[in-house]
């Protein structure tokens, strides 16, 4: 069993990756690490690996762009399983903190840092990586330049840890998904779906909410991405809660169809929410 996963080793898709992998009871995985979120899903849809692991929100930041286009891009993926990650980054390197001019790191993780940043480390320049154990990839071995990652990233590259934790939001959290070829389940507690409109005219949207709200579901998210088409055209991606059984989402799919000009639903699926269960430690 083959499984995409943003790399290289040490990022926290990969710790993604083997949660999901073990949640899902999967034996004698082939880890294969990609270069950038895009590529993971196409290792996926060109047949390359036979799962695949992608962030897709984040608590702090929101919607990872690069992932929902790539899946308005391949619907015939399915989403087989979500889990939602606590991300507690650190400033790694090679030097000492004062000497830090530069900071490299994928452009969210630098986001989710940038309080700190700017109050510890505020001439440094930023600059954006693939991912975050790229980053202390690159800065192995340089004393001026540091690397938001993660602690087992610093590990496997020989860092010293200059701080830790610095993320800005002590509860900060990514939601991946686990994505396999063939078949959409309609049951479970969570769904996926994206859809576009026939026409951007008042009340559209509203009106295809609506189908959600007569069969009872709740929207635990929505948001919005550019068709790339022209201005003012929009793809819309849900996240619904789903109660026992497929009924509801059927409905809730049968009545939106007729007002869509594309619609993907990429699954129902269980979640597993790491972050939740430290809070309650």
């Amino acid at each position: 069993m083959r499984l995409a996963f943003l790399g290289p080793v040490g990022t926290y898709g990969e710790q993604a990756a083997q949660r999901l992998a073990a949640l899902e009871g999967l034996d004698a995985v082939a880890f294969i690490p990609q270069q950038g979120i895009r590529a993971v899903i196409r290792a996926l849809a060109d047949g390359d690996c036979d799962l695949a692991v992608v962030p897709v929100e984040n608590s702090v930041e929101g919607g990872v762009t690069s992932c929902l286009d790539a899946l308005w891009e391949h619907p015939d993926l399915a989403v087989a399983r979500a889990l939602v990650l606590p991300i507690r980054h650190a400033l790694v390197g090679s030097g000492p903190l004062d000497a830090i001019s530069e900071v490299l790191s994928h452009p969210q993780a630098l986001a989710q840092c940038s309080l700190w940043l700017g109050e510890h480390l505020p001439q440094a320049l930023q600059l954006p990586t693939s991912s975050t154990a790229e980053a202390a990839r690159l800065v192995r071995g340089s004393r001026f330049r540091g690397a938001i990652a993660s602690l087992e990233a610093a590990a496997e590259h020989g860092l010293e840890v200059l701080a830790h934790p610095i993320n800005d939001v002590p509860g900060n959290c990514t939601r991946f998904l686990l994505l396999r070829r063939g078949e959409r389940s309609h049951r479970g507690p969570h769904a996926s779906l994206a859809f576009s409109l026939h026409a951007n005219q008042p009340g559209a949207l509203l009106e295809s909410l609506g189908c959600f709200a007569r069969q009872g579901l709740n929207m635990s998210r929505i948001e919005s991405r550019p068709s790339k088409r022209e201005m003012g055209e929009y793809i819309f991606f849900v996240d619904l809660e789903l109660p026992e059984g497929a009924a509801p989402l059927d409905g809730a799919i049968t009545d939106l169809t007729p007002l869509c000009e594309h619609l993907a639903l990429f699954g129902a699926y269980p979640l597993t929410n790491l972050a939740a269960e430290e809070t309650a430690d």
